[in-house]
């Protein structure tokens, strides 16, 4: 994953952007990973722990409603959530993940597993729903990794 890292943060420091996160079941790991490398500070710019509903409403702005509408673990709060960390931070760029990752909390609707991350460039949201299998430790890492990996895709390529 470092690679990963590493090519992410290359092409945001062509582009002269920095990024936000807000995490629910990836506790910071999606932060960790990125301030795991040196420098960092050139554009990385925080990352919001928001575990809890509460956290969600307070630090991102998700409106109580939506959540108990849609459910924590929803493409609505995942938006929600990506469009708050953009909103409130300096940053150009957001990513954003709510999920589920067990052993236990899952449902017929929503088994453990049950990702839904958004990607927020430049106020533009896009949102995905995935199944992560495993374990806890499992269902973590691969949110990190597909939440970088989707804003890697997603930047635009820096000008020449």
């Amino acid at each position: 994953m470092a690679d990963l890292t590493s090519r992410l943060a290359d092409r945001l420091l062509s582009l002269e952007w920095m990024m936000a996160t807000a995490e629910s079941c990836t506790g910071g790991l999606i932060a960790a990973h990125c301030t795991d490398l040196p420098g960092s500070s050139r554009w990385f710019e925080r990352g919001l722990v928001t575990y809890s509903n509460a956290a969600k409403t307070d630090l991102l702005g998700v409106p109580p409603d939506v959540i108990a509408a849609e459910g924590a673990v929803s493409e609505a709060v995942a938006r929600a959530m990506a469009l708050g960390a953009f909103y409130r931070t300096p940053a150009r760029v957001s990513v954003a993940v709510t999920g589920i990752a067990g052993p236990d909390g899952g449902s017929a609707e929503k088994p453990v597993g049950t990702v839904w991350l958004a990607w927020c460039i430049d106020g533009q949201v896009h949102a995905e729903r995935q199944n992560f299998g495993g374990d806890r430790q499992s269902v973590r890492q691969a949110t990190v990794a597909w939440a970088l990996e989707g804003l890697l895709l997603r930047l635009p390529q820096p000008h020449a």
